[in-house]
């Protein structure tokens, strides 16, 4: 059986070792259990980013960058590629654990949710649970972990404290930007999953989103870098399910009644009230299906530069 936590250990472990490569630091606390800062303390970077989302994904996903374009203005992006859709992004990279312990708070994500089995319904609907004795967490948050942190992880997980490996990266940060960038293909999974569509049925998923500039505080660049995805993010899937047809007009983020302004404007518009927002605004702008039982090819959505440029402080 496929272990997220195993695969994504080997990347932890190299970050760990070299951490110079990656411009973050490796921690360790007296109970075992490790860390590395990607962007609390450090100024972290690509390379950074591209492990940090690698591990969210379980290193059941492919990650790179190249220089773009959006309305003629230079930009990079990021591609992430998996053919294990359903385990790394559902699985492993969705953002369904609330870390909270003390004064800490934090999103988490990565494979030590399939562990933890948060939240316990989606492991049900993808048949898939980890039974690794190590966990590895990836934390979105402005602070670091402490180790009673950890001893919660661990708890939560059913593994010995000592085993417990987090990656931590405030969101407004460059690790920040590229790793909720990188949720793009994710973003179309969850919706998918939401809809009620059977996931295991994709086989294959590839997606590419602008990376953001980085915003001075975190609520700011939490409206940058949902925007990336919901204004610009262009997704391409492989799956054998006729019955796709009954779904293409919910999933692209258009159809949305929050739809149209940036999204710091709108959640600030709703007194910054997570509940006044329709959640169908949190999909990719575009989506291209193939449906191999028919052969067919289906488009839906579309990318809406001024929007992207607007969010980025660029137009």
């Amino acid at each position: 059986m496929i272990s997220v936590n195993e695969i994504a250990l080997d990347i932890f472990e190299e970050m760990a070792e070299y951490p110079e490569d990656y411009n973050v630091e490796f921690h360790q606390f007296d109970n075992g259990a490790r860390f590395i800062d990607c962007g609390v303390k450090t100024r972290g970077g690509y390379l950074a980013g591209k492990r940090f989302t690698e591990i969210c994904m379980g290193g059941l996903g492919e990650v790179s960058f190249r220089n773009g374009q959006i309305n003629g203005i230079p930009m990079p992006f990021i591609d992430v590629n998996t053919d294990f859709p359903a385990i790394s992004c559902l699985g492993s990279q969705k953002a369904g654990w609330t870390v909270k312990t003390g004064n800490f708070f934090a999103m988490g994500s990565g494979p030590a949710r399939a562990l933890s089995l948060m939240p316990k319904h989606t492991f049900e609907v993808i048949e898939y649970e980890d039974e690794s004795d190590v966990a590895v967490i990836c934390l979105e948050s402005d602070t670091l972990p402490n180790a009673e942190v950890m001893e919660h992880i661990a708890d939560k997980c059913n593994v010995d404290v000592g085993n417990v490996c987090a990656l931590v990266a405030p969101t407004a940060s460059i690790v920040g930007s590229i790793q909720v960038a990188g949720r793009c293909v994710e973003t179309s999974i969850y919706k998918l999953n939401e809809l009620g569509f059977d996931t295991k049925k994709i086989h294959s998923a590839i997606g590419t989103a602008p990376i953001p500039p980085v915003k001075k505080d975190s609520t700011q660049a939490m409206g940058c870098t949902n925007d990336a995805t919901i204004y610009h993010g262009q997704i391409y899937l492989t799956m054998n399910a006729p019955e796709i047809t009954e779904y293409l007009d919910k999933i692209p983020s258009n159809k949305s009644s929050s739809y149209g302004e940036p999204f710091y404007d709108t959640f600030k518009a709703a007194n910054f009230d997570f509940y006044q927002i329709d959640t169908a605004l949190f999909s990719p702008a575009e989506v291209i299906i193939n449906e191999l039982s028919e052969g067919k090819v289906y488009r839906v959505g579309a990318v809406n530069p001024e929007v992207t440029l607007k969010s980025f402080g660029l137009l």
